[in-house]
């Protein structure tokens, strides 16, 4: 069975592979494969595309988009990512601006795209399936903070005088999700984050908080100083903007 998954989780990453460079030779011409969420809705909310000039969705729009609104995105993944797959396909030989999962906001200032029909195999249109079924998932990996357990997260905060930053979470919820997507991958949050905190990430649907805490909204974001004492537990989602002032807040308390 260990092999048989192996073998599964190898053909996916060379399908992946080969996929980005379909992808680079067929459709980064017109769709940038990553630009921040925050970027990208002053682009079409405040400046109607005049910001970046974009000649399609971005990649990120479109792999977190597919995976939103086609399929059952709570069922079993490889069904979902064939549905996604089979979508996709059909979208690229029969384009049809009525039939995208994109935004209206987003569609208007773009013109249907041209088909590919007779110009892309359908192995070829399997691999970009793939790479853009995956790409949200890994975009938001890598640029993400990076998550520590509590216990070492608590030895580092008493040798880094830093503070603990616990993100209540389950993976069912939506404005979870958001955060991660549009907020903890920006730069800005990152570095703020890396420089003062030490972030640990707990799937409340799975196990308990440390210390005894106790909520049930998430996400929650709850700080933690070096001598285990908690600073503030604060519920909710946040912009960009106001979680920068939160951390700043939060420094602030920790002084005192």
């Amino acid at each position: 069975m260990k092999i048989l998954v192996w073998v599964c989780v190898l053909g996916l990453m060379l399908l992946a592979d080969e996929g980005k460079m379909l992808f680079e030779k067929h459709c980064v011409a017109c769709h940038t494969p990553f630009i921040a969420m925050s970027k990208l809705k002053e682009n079409f909310l405040d400046h109607n595309n005049t910001l970046l000039n974009l000649k399609a969705p971005t990649l990120n729009q479109l792999s977190y988009r597919l995976k939103q609104q086609v399929g059952d995105r709570h069922g079993d993944e490889d069904l979902h990512r064939m549905e996604v797959t089979a979508f996709m396909s059909d979208y690229v030989i029969h384009p049809d601006k009525d039939k995208s999962v994109c935004l209206d906001d987003v569609m208007q200032h773009f013109e249907t795209m041209p088909s590919l029909k007779g110009k892309i195999s359908e192995d070829a249109l399997e691999a970009i399936g793939t790479y853009l079924y995956d790409f949200d998932t890994e975009v938001v990996k890598a640029k993400s903070v990076k998550y520590e357990g509590f216990e070492k997260a608590l030895e580092r905060a008493k040798k880094e005088h830093k503070i603990i930053m616990i993100k209540a979470m389950t993976k069912e919820c939506h404005f979870c999700r958001k955060m991660e997507r549009e907020v903890m991958i920006e730069e800005e949050i990152v570095k703020a984050i890396e420089k003062d905190f030490i972030p640990v990430s707990i799937d409340i649907s799975v196990h308990a908080l440390p210390l005894g805490i106790k909520t049930t909204i998430t996400p929650s974001f709850i700080f933690i100083d070096e001598n285990a004492s908690i600073i503030e537990n604060v519920p909710g989602a946040w912009s960009k903007k106001d979680f920068l002032l939160l951390l700043q807040e939060i420094k602030q308390k920790d002084k005192k």
